[in-house]
């Protein structure tokens, strides 16, 4: 393949991909239950899934946003009810955060209003097309998370 045509099909896979998500998140942002942001669904869900305590730091880095922002993300979440931040007993500087039963309950909800969508999508397109491109949307993460 020359150079030139990888160019050209690296500039339209990208663009693909960012329309895409772009797309996604505003239509999942509109049916999310009120007062959700996709920032919170995303926790809510990465910590429901885990089902382990995960310190702010640990939880920015897999979000790949900076502590602050996780701060921020997480002080709405326990306003809401839906964290529980708890001191490190061993080291006091440190915080650790679970989800709560309010979390679980929200997560539910969210997963309710988006599942939808997202089964549409994969209704309409083909339950076969998508099988064969999630590895390639794997290895393209993979190797993203490996340039950071």
């Amino acid at each position: 393949m020359s150079e030139s045509s990888v160019e050209t099909l690296s500039v339209a896979l990208f663009s693909e991909m960012f329309m895409a998500d772009q797309l996604a998140r505003n239509r999942l942002s509109k049916a999310l239950p009120k007062g959700m942001e996709l920032s919170h669904f995303s926790v809510l869900n990465h910590l429901a899934r885990l089902n382990e305590e995960k310190s702010p730091a640990q939880l920015a880095k897999t979000f790949h946003v900076t502590r602050g922002a996780m701060t921020n993300t997480l002080s709405k979440l326990e306003w809401a009810g839906h964290v529980h931040i708890r001191p490190d007993w061993d080291d006091a500087r440190r915080k650790f955060v679970t989800i709560s039963p309010s979390g679980r309950s929200a997560r539910d909800a969210a997963l309710q209003a988006i599942t939808p969508i997202i089964g549409n999508m994969v209704t309409k397109i083909g339950a076969d097309k998508v099988r064969q491109v999630l590895p390639v949307l794997r290895e393209m993460r993979q190797m993203l998370r490996e340039m950071e």
